[in-house]
């Protein structure tokens, strides 16, 4: 929208009075104006312009449900799925509405509430294939969920590394790839593998094997809460959510150096789904994180989880290009993954945010049991899925998950920890990078054009030990081969998100 352009609504009809047929015109023209921004893939501005319609005519289904789609292409989940009851509540028959729900219930990984919808369509509509269809596939998602928790309880959850023996994998002579060296990751392995990637091809399973078990056990040994110190002369470079766009990762290398123990690097969660590379990116970060473990951090993000995975397509992807048992293993590995990083007592990361709740200190986040699922609330799910907002205090939080926080909340929480500001990640943002909050609370974010769709720029920070302020580097997408972003994600969510 143009500065100062605003969707004139005019206000709604007054509380109990019906709109009247000028209202009725002008909430249509809003619609249509809405429509045109959907389809230019500004979402920002047909939400505003669909609200303006609702606020002259709150009673039409079709309304909430267009601007239910339009929360569920922006992440807002949470908006997504109010608006769908809405819609549904407002007419019983509108299939949309239930669509748009299952979608928004399916992208917070509540298949139960998703198949349900599903359910009542097939009632409404029995002839419908496409109906059917859904149900069967939301069918099927559910019954697996119930087996892998049935599993899951089997008190004596063996690990996948347990099962594995990979000294008896052998590289077959016709693989010409790299290999690991006496079973070690080396600077040459790296460039190799960032070669052999870039030209599409797959790493041998035993290398990627190898690289899961040692990362596992690197991982393992790290607090929660990871502390660093930066020196006078010493940098470190962060970046926020890179969600499998490997060339775009290739990118960030070329631009600012390869990490090295001079060059520091701390990738702030969400390295899988969405992006169709996520497999490359992921074993390209744990070599490094393997070849550099005190240079190279890799923090936890809300899409280092089952849920997730399931859903956005990096379960999809390790099917597809490796097995079923090699995403068991990458799932034990995320658990692990540290929540949070602190650097010289002054700065803190975390990919998501600050918490529901008042009164937290460093000291919690260090206690914080990692070696798990994040539960559904609480600050482990808190610093994964939590979002700053413009206005003080807290609100729920437009993604369904967490909550949002405003300046005083971080105002309060820095103060009682003794730190200057937070980093952290997890929304998109226009120019890559955002400082909201009195600049006490930086977003960066490192996913250009993001989905191929949102031509954001990405950008990665620079601190140095002498006076740790944020040094923001933008950068723009490069191309990708042919393969596009959500491919292997899950068929129903790519179809409730139509």
């Amino acid at each position: 929208m143009a500065e100062g352009e605003r969707a004139e609504s005019g206000g709604g009809p007054g509380p109990g009075r019906p709109p009247s047929p000028a209202e009725l015109e002008r909430a249509e023209a809003l619609k249509t104006r809405a429509n045109e921004f959907f389809k230019g893939k500004d979402y920002e501005n047909a939400v505003k312009y669909y609200s303006s319609a609702i606020e002259l005519n709150p009673t039409n289904a079709i309304y909430y449900g267009n601007r239910s789609l339009a929360y569920l292409r922006t992440e807002c989940y949470g908006y997504a799925l109010a608006d769908a009851t809405r819609a549904v509540e407002l007419d019983k028959k509108y299939v949309k509405g239930y669509y748009r729900r299952a979608a928004s219930n399916m992208a917070l990984g509540k298949f139960k509430a998703a198949l349900r919808d599903y359910e009542t369509v097939v009632k409404v509509r029995p002839n419908d294939k496409d109906a059917k269809l859904k149900y069967q596939e939301c069918h099927k998602i559910v019954k697996q969920k119930a087996f892998e928790r049935a599993i899951a309880s089997d008190e004596h959850k063996r690990s996948v590394v347990d099962s594995l023996d990979i000294e008896s994998m052998t590289i077959e002579d016709e693989y010409s790839g790299p290999k690991l060296d006496g079973g070690k990751v080396t600077l040459a392995f790296m460039k190799e593998l960032m070669q052999w990637y870039k030209e599409q091809k797959k790493l041998h399973r035993k290398c990627a094997y190898q690289i899961l078990v040692q990362v596992k056990e690197v991982l393992a040994k790290l607090p929660t809460l990871v502390e660093t110190t930066l020196k006078e002369t010493e940098k470190v470079t962060v970046c926020g959510d890179t969600h499998g766009q490997y060339y775009d990762l290739l990118n960030i290398f070329e631009l600012n150096g390869l990490p090295s123990e001079s060059n520091p690097y701390i990738f702030n969660g969400d390295f899988v789904d969405r992006g169709s590379f996520s497999v490359e990116v992921i074993l390209t970060l744990f070599g490094f994180k393997l070849l550099y473990p005190d240079h190279f951090h890799l923090l936890r993000g809300n899409h280092e989880t089952d849920n997730m995975n399931q859903i956005y397509g990096f379960e999809g992807e390790v099917k597809a290009k490796y097995t079923a048992q090699m995403f068991a293993l990458f799932s034990e590995v995320f658990e692990w993954l540290p929540l949070a990083q602190c650097i010289n007592g002054k700065v803190l990361i975390m990919h998501g945010g600050l918490f529901s709740e008042d009164g937290v200190t460093l000291d919690d986040i260090r206690k914080i049991e990692r070696n798990r699922q994040p539960p559904d609330s609480g600050p482990m799910c808190d610093l994964l899925w939590s979002d700053p907002q413009p206005q003080n205090g807290r609100s729920v939080s437009k993604r369904g998950v967490s909550c949002q926080f405003g300046p005083d909340v971080t105002k309060s929480f820095l103060e009682r920890n003794r730190l200057d500001y937070i980093i952290r990640s997890h929304e998109v943002k226009p120019e890559g990078y955002e400082v909201a909050h009195d600049g006490k609370c930086v977003t960066v974010f490192s996913a250009p054009n993001y989905c191929d769709q949102m031509g954001n720029k990405g950008s990665y920070i620079h601190l140095r030990g002498s006076d740790l302020r944020p040094d923001f580097h933008q950068f723009t997408a490069v191309p990708h081969p042919n393969v596009k972003p959500m491919m292997y994600a899950n068929t129903l969510l790519q179809l409730g998100m139509m």
